[in-house]
């Protein structure tokens, strides 16, 4: 296994994240590797967690990376956000990206999940996507 592409993953979905005139048209420049300190925007998107498991063969190492992409916004329902998130995935699903290390096999979208939180009034979806990455960094 190797998790060397990691960083160079998480580069690559940021990069185009950021680079998409449709999602900046919802969010502006509020995408984020990490919330926010202060006062947050009342809409942005914020790169989460991720899981990685080996997937090495006898071509070389390699590791699907299952990471969250969360949307989230402060407005009293769901729209705002949920287009924010439908902008995300249609970013990266099957996108074709280059990472500055190791070789993106698929970027495909596995779940979403919507809820609310009352306690501070906001709205989010988690969006869970996997990644498939080769990498034969010597």
């Amino acid at each position: 296994m190797s998790y060397g592409a990691g960083a160079a993953l998480q580069a690559a979905v940021y990069a185009a994240l950021t680079a998409d005139e449709a999602l900046n048209a919802l969010v502006g420049m509020n995408i984020f590797d990490q919330l926010p300190n202060g006062k947050v925007p009342s809409l942005f998107v914020s790169i989460g967690a991720e899981t990685v498991s080996d997937r090495s063969d006898s071509d070389g190492s390699g590791a699907e990376h299952r990471f969250v992409i969360s949307v989230i916004g402060d407005a009293s329902g769901f729209a705002k956000v949920k287009s924010a998130a439908s902008a995300v995935s249609d970013i990266l699903v099957d996108a074709d990206l280059t990472l500055s290390r190791g070789r993106l096999v698929y970027l495909r979208f596995d779940r979403a999940v919507a809820k609310r939180d009352t306690r501070k009034n906001l709205r989010r979806v988690d969006l869970r996507f996997a990644a498939r990455v080769e990498d034969n960094h010597s």
